[in-house]
């Protein structure tokens, strides 16, 4: 398409929009390519044409307030910002929202210059209020199961730091991947894949007992440093990553939108994850009680473990979520009796030889 018919089509409905914000309606002529013709444009057509976008807008800043934490009426006031918040439409249903008129008195197509005079002022001579840069996506980690752990969400204002600490999942693990993401999804496909780092050198315990602190850490300038610290040899590893970098608005908006229009399947898939997860550290936790202390059972008593186990087994393929948990109840519920008899043959073992003075009561 002639990209001056496209210049003089966005003049004339520019117009249209403009006369339209304080008239019922309007009449214009549009010469296209030498091509004049006569058109008509009520209000009411306008706003019928622009409503889907503002309830789009009402949508954005309702999530805005939720991740703020705070109500319409707690705030003071709404800027209009842009020539096109002149549309009464865009006015009205602003009022119904906050409950409260938009404040008008700054013409719209200042405003922005005059915060950034303001924010000027308040970087150089000082001032009560300063504009502080946030976190626009939330940053995290994979954990097992393909499942992100957030450890700074997005507005949270920055230079800040967060750390947590993680365990292994297997008997004798000796390193970590620590894989960095970047987003709102809950799982870690959804997201985008920031920089992976390896933590070797870890203790070869038992699953559960090594503790690995993972730290991020970003900086005023954005720049996030992400290390892993093995607390009992001190063994560590660390990189750094600009999360911004290669990402646009748009695509960071895109992200969001996807964070909303999923939010119910991707906790679902969160959770069918987590119960996974736990249910296969149970069963392999009982797997390896077996292989050393399958002697403290009988044949029967064995048998029926074993049954259990082949029933987690079997529904961990599945999607299952109630019928992975159910199982893995199950199987919790009937090595009970096994793990008391495991910890009664350790107090036996660890007493053994020792007399009753030698313990101080």
């Amino acid at each position: 398409m002639d990209s001056r018919l496209v210049k003089a089509a966005l003049a004339a409905a520019r117009l249209a929009k403009e006369c339209l914000s304080t008239r019922d309606s309007w009449d214009g002529v549009v010469d296209l390519d030498g091509t004049p013709s006569r058109h008509r444009l009520t209000r009411v057509a306008l706003e019928e044409a622009v409503e889907t976008l503002i309830e789009r807008t009402i949508r954005i800043s309702r999530q805005v307030l939720a991740d703020a934490e705070i109500t319409p009426t707690e705030l003071g006031g709404c800027v209009l910002v842009g020539g096109s918040t002149r549309i009464p439409l865009v006015r009205r249903r602003l009022e119904e929202f906050l409950g409260k008129p938009a404040l008008d008195d700054i013409d719209p197509d200042e405003v922005v210059a005059v915060g950034a005079a303001l924010q000027a002022e308040a970087l150089t001579s000082g001032s009560d209020t300063l504009l502080l840069d946030v976190i626009p996506l939330s940053l995290g980690l994979e954990t097992i199961g393909g499942i992100v752990e957030k450890l700074i969400d997005r507005n949270t204002p920055i230079p800040v730091g967060r750390a947590q600490e993680f365990t292994t999942y297997q008997d004798g693990q000796t390193a970590m991947a620590i894989h960095v993401v970047q987003g709102e999804r809950e799982m870690v496909d959804q997201c985008r894949s920031l920089a992976r780092i390896v933590l070797d050198g870890i203790p070869p315990l038992v699953a559960g007992a090594a503790r690995i602190r993972v730290a991020f850490a970003v900086d005023a300038d954005g720049l996030l440093t992400v290390s892993a610290r093995e607390q009992t040899t001190g063994r560590e590893a660390r990189v750094e990553v600009r999360p911004s970098y290669g990402l646009t608005e748009d695509e960071m908006a895109q992200m969001l939108r996807d964070t909303l229009d999923n939010a119910e399947e991707d906790m679902e898939a969160r959770l069918l994850a987590e119960a996974k997860v736990e249910a296969r550290r149970t069963l392999n936790a009982v797997r390896a009680a077996l292989a050393v202390d399958a002697g403290l059972l009988t044949a029967a008593e064995r048998k029926q473990i074993e049954d259990l186990n082949d029933r987690v087994d079997k529904n961990l393929s599945s999607a299952d979520r109630a019928a992975i948990l159910a199982a893995a109840e199950a199987l919790e519920a009937g090595t009970k009796l096994f793990a008391e008899r495991r910890m009664d043959r350790g107090i036996r073992a660890a007493l053994a030889g020792r007399s009753v003075d030698q313990f101080d009561l």
